[in-house]
């Protein structure tokens, strides 16, 4: 098997706002809903820091099932493919570097839900009995 052509990414960070779900066509008509949301990135060396990564979830992914978790604050890890997105600041027009995820899955780790913070939940090992 060949990994030629390979993107596959994985990141982990804090949700700026809750996800956010539109409904876009496609080119052949069909009509289909993603959402979208922004995930703040902390840079290892500098925890002060951050850069952030423009997420779409489509409707189908094993991510979108877990939607319903995805609140502001909450720290989740990503995993899809990731493609540059260049743009231009509001403040000045200063070309800046962005980075767009189209996310196939999601993994919870803490989840913001009515102020309170709380771990997700374990998965119990099946015992082979």
């Amino acid at each position: 098997m060949s990994s030629a052509g390979l993107n596959k990414w994985i990141v982990s960070g804090n949700l700026a706002a809750d996800a956010q779900v539109k409904t876009v066509e496609l080119r052949t008509g069909e009509s289909v809903q993603v959402a979208e949301a922004t995930l703040y990135v902390q840079k290892p060396r500098n925890r002060k820091e951050a850069f952030t990564v423009s997420l779409q979830i489509w409707e189908k992914s094993l991510a979108w099932r877990k939607l319903p978790y995805l609140k502001k604050g909450s720290l989740i890890i990503c995993t899809g493919s990731l493609e540059a997105n260049p743009y231009l600041s509001s403040n000045g027009n200063t070309p800046r570097a962005g980075l767009e995820m189209t996310v196939l899955d999601v993994d919870l780790d803490i989840i913001k839900s009515n102020e309170i913070e709380t771990e997700a939940p374990a998965i119990e090992p099946v015992s082979a009995a």
